[in-house]
C-alpha cells in the first residue's frame, strides 16, 4: 500500500507499506519512463509491486528501521487503484473513533491496530508452547451449552431441531473444567471463547478470550509458580523483557488497609494511614461521629502538590468523592502555613500530631475521609490514584502482586447474616476451620488474585473437594435447605456436587451494581432476598410441573432513583428446567421489599397459568 508520494520533478519517492514495514521506492531520471509515469500517477493506498536494486540512501532516515536504505525500481505494477480514503491512514490520527469503526478495514491497516493484533498471536502461541511444556492439555469446550445460572444475561442461539428451544453460549468454561479434573485431565488450559450480555465498560464486552487453566492435585503455591513462569516468558519473547520472580505478595487486609483497593497500583507510595485515635476526643463532630459509629478517619499525603491543588481543584475532588459514597473532604493545604479545612475545630496539639504521624511538610495537601470503614478506604484508594495520575508521579514500570487471603465470609449489616465473598466452593485454609462456627471472620479462604499496575490480570481459587465441608459451607451460609430442595439422587460423588452446584444455589456474589453504588445495590436486593424466605413463594418440591425459587439476582443497576434486576426462576417440566427471567424496575424507595417480590411472583404465575408446556422456551 502506497503510504504517500512525494514528487521532486526529477524525483518521485514512495513510501510503500505492509505489515512488516515501510521502505522507500525511488525513481529518478535514470528510470524507465513507462515506469516513472506510473510512479507519477500513484496515490495513497494504491496496491503496488515493486521490483529493483536495493541501495543505501544519501539522506538517511532513523525513524524507521529501514532508513538507511531505498529500492531503485526497475519493474512496477499497480495492482490495486483506491478511492481516497475517507481519513489519513496514519499511526497517530484524531479522526473520530466512529469514522474509523464505519471503515474499520482501513483503520486496521495503521501500525497501532496491526502491533495489538500480531501481538495477540505472539502471546496466543507463546502461552500454548509454555503449557505443552509444563505438561498441559488443550481442550475445547462446547459453544453452544446448557444454559447455567452465571453473572450475566446469556447470548441464546435457537435450535433448528427443537423447536421453541435454545442453546446458549458460554460466559465462562466453569462447569466444563469442572468436569474435566474429574475425569482426570489434571492440567487442562484453554484460550477460552466466553459470550456476557451485559453494559459494556472500559474492560468489558460482549465476546473476549480469556486464558482458562484448571489444576489438580497441586497448592497455592505451584499454581503461582505456573502462572509467573507464564507471564515471565510471555514478557520476554513477547516485550523483550526480564521480569523477577516471586512476584510481591500482599494479604486482603494490608490491600485495603493501606491502599483502598484489593487490587493496588504499588508503584507509587501515598498509603492510606489511619489518624483514628489522635481525632477521636477531638471538637470536629463530623471525625467524631464517624468513630462513634464503629467507622474510621484515615488520610493520605500528596507531597509537593499545593501548587498543583488550590483551594478550587480541592472544591472538584470534594465533588468527586461525593460522587463515589463519601458524604465529604476535609483537607490540610500547607503552602506558608498548614490551613487546614477543619482548623477552628481543633488545637494547636491536635493539628501538629496528625501533621507528625502524617509526615507532612510544607508544600503537601492531607486529603481525610471520615465515615464507615469500607466507605473511607474505597474513597481514598480511589482518591489515591486520580491524585497521583495528576500529579504525574506513577512510574512507568511494572509492578506484579498476588493479593492472598482473602476473607471466606463478609457480614452483611442488612441481613445480619454471613455471606461468601467469593463463591461458597473455595476451599477455606485448614487452620481456620475450627472459626466456622464461633468466629466467621477469621475464617480465611484459598483465593488469590494476581494484579499488575492496579489492574486484575487473572484470578482463581482451591476447590472444596469434601463433601462434607461443601455442606458444612453451605450450612453456615445457611444454603443447606436451597440445596436439598433439588429433586436429585443422594451420593458423595465430586461430580454430583458439581451437578448440584449447576443448578441450583443462592449467592449474591451474582450482583453488579454499574457505577459505584454496589454497596447500596447489595443493601436493597438482600432485603428482597430475605423478603423472599417469608413470602408465600409459588414452589413445591414434591410437585413436577411447579415454579421452583432459585434466588439469584442478575445485573442490578441503580441509577437515577431507579433499581434495575433481574431474578430468575426455573419451572419444573417433564422434560427438564425451563428457565425465566423476570426483569423488575423499581423506585428506590419502594415501601416495601415484598411489593417488589410480589411483582415478579404474579407475573411468572400469570405467565405459566396463561402458557402450555409446549410454549416455554429456555
Amino acid at each position: 500500500w502506497v503510504q504517500r508520494c512525494r514528487d521532486l520533478g526529477q524525483l518521485i519517492f514512495i513510501d510503500l507499506r505492509d505489515r512488516t514495514g515501510i521502505v522507500q521506492l525511488a525513481f529518478n531520471d535514470k528510470t524507465d519512463k513507462e515506469i516513472f509515469d506510473k510512479a507519477f500517477a500513484c496515490r495513497s493506498e494504491y496496491v503496488l509491486a515493486a521490483k529493483g536494486i536495493v541501495c543505501e540512501r544519501s539522506s538517511k532516515n532513523k525513524d524507521i528501521p529501514t532508513g538507511d536504505i531505498e529500492v531503485m525500481v526497475t519493474d512496477l505494477r499497480v495492482l490495486s487503484k483506491a478511492q481516497t480514503p475517507p481519513f489519513e491512514i496514519v499511526d497517530e490520527t484524531s479522526t473520530n473513533e466512529e469514522l474509523r469503526l464505519k471503515y474499520r478495514y482501513l483503520d486496521l491497516r495503521r501500525r497501532p491496530i496491526q502491533n495489538n493484533i500480531i501481538m495477540r498471536s505472539k502471546i496466543a502461541k507463546v502461552a500454548r508452547d509454555y503449557f505443552y511444556e509444563n505438561g498441559f492439555i488443550e481442550i475445547e469446550t462446547p459453544m453452544m451449552i446448557k444454559s447455567t445460572p452465571e453473572g450475566a444475561r446469556d447470548y441464546l442461539v435457537p435450535s433448528r431441531i427443537h423447536k421453541g428451544k435454545f442453546y446458549a453460549l458460554p460466559q465462562s468454561p466453569q462447569i466444563y473444567k469442572q468436569l474435566l479434573m474429574v475425569s482426570g485431565f489434571d492440567r487442562y488450559i484453554q484460550l477460552a471463547r466466553c459470550f456476557r450480555d451485559e453494559d459494556l465498560r472500559a474492560d468489558r464486552q460482549p465476546e473476549f478470550t480469556q486464558i482458562d487453566m484448571e489444576l489438580s492435585f497441586v497448592d497455592m503455591d505451584e499454581i503461582m509458580e505456573i502462572n509467573e513462569g507464564l507471564f515471565k516468558r510471555l514478557f520476554k519473547e513477547v516485550l523483550g523483557k526480564e521480569l523477577v520472580t516471586p512476584f510481591e505478595k500482599m494479604t486482603y487486609n494490608d490491600a485495603m488497609e493501606n491502599y483502598g483497593s484489593d487490587k493496588p497500583d504499588i508503584r507509587f507510595d501515598m498509603k492510606i494511614q489511619n489518624i483514628s485515635d489522635l481525632v477521636k476526643d477531638c471538637g470536629f463532630s463530623v471525625f467524631t461521629s464517624a468513630i462513634e459509629n464503629g467507622g474510621s478517619v484515615r488520610a493520605i499525603v500528596a507531597k509537593n502538590a499545593a501548587s498543583v491543588y488550590t483551594r478550587k481543584e480541592i472544591d472538584k475532588l470534594t465533588e468527586y468523592v461525593k460522587g463515589i459514597g463519601a458524604k465529604g473532604l476535609a483537607y490540610v493545604r500547607w503552602v506558608d502555613e498548614p490551613n487546614a479545612s477543619f482548623k477552628k475545630f481543633m488545637t494547636e496539639e491536635e493539628l501538629s500530631a496528625i501533621y507528625e504521624r502524617l509526615g507532612a511538610e510544607k508544600g503537601d495537601v492531607i486529603f481525610i475521609v471520615a465515615d464507615k470503614n469500607s466507605t473511607v478506604l474505597t474513597t481514598l484508594g480511589a482518591l489515591r490514584l486520580k491524585v497521583a495520575k495528576v500529579l504525574d508521579i506513577i512510574p512507568d514500570e511494572f509492578k506484579f502482586l498476588w493479593i492472598v487471603d482473602f476473607p471466606f465470609f463478609e457480614y452483611d449489616e442488612e441481613s445480619g447474616e454471613w455471606l461468601a465473598m467469593h463463591h461458597p466452593f473455595t476451599m477455606p485454609k485448614e487452620e481456620c476451620l475450627q472459626y466456622l462456627d464461633t468466629d466467621p471472620s477469621k475464617v480465611i479462604a484459598k483465593a488469590y488474585d494476581l494484579t499488575l499496575n492496579g489492574t486484575e490480570l487473572s484470578s482463581g481459587s482451591m476447590r472444596i473437594t469434601d463433601y462434607e465441608l461443601q455442606q458444612r459451607m453451605f450450612k453456615e451460609l445457611k444454603l443447606t435447605d436451597e440445596i436439598n430442595s433439588i429433586n436429585m439422587s443422594e451420593t458423595n460423588s465430586v461430580g454430583k456436587l458439581m451437578e448440584l452446584m449447576l443448578y441450583k444455589i443462592s449467592s449474591l456474589d451474582s450482583i453488579r451494581s454499574y457505577g459505584d453504588n454496589t454497596e447500596e445495590a447489595k443493601q436493597i436486593l438482600r432485603k428482597i432476598l430475605i423478603a423472599s424466605e417469608k413470602a408465600n413463594l409459588p414452589y413445591d418440591t414434591r410437585e413436577r410441573d411447579r415454579v421452583v425459587w432459585d434466588g439469584v439476582f442478575k445485573n442490578a443497576e441503580i441509577n437515577e432513583g431507579l433499581v434495575r434486576f433481574d431474578i430468575i426462576f426455573y419451572v419444573r417440566m417433564k422434560n427438564g428446567l425451563s428457565q425465566i427471567i423476570v426483569n423488575i424496575e423499581a423506585q428506590k424507595d419502594e415501601p416495601t421489599e415484598y411489593k417488589i417480590l410480589n411483582r415478579a411472583i404474579f407475573y411468572v404465575s400469570r405467565l405459566i397459568s396463561s402458557q402450555k408446556e409446549r410454549d416455554f422456551v429456555n
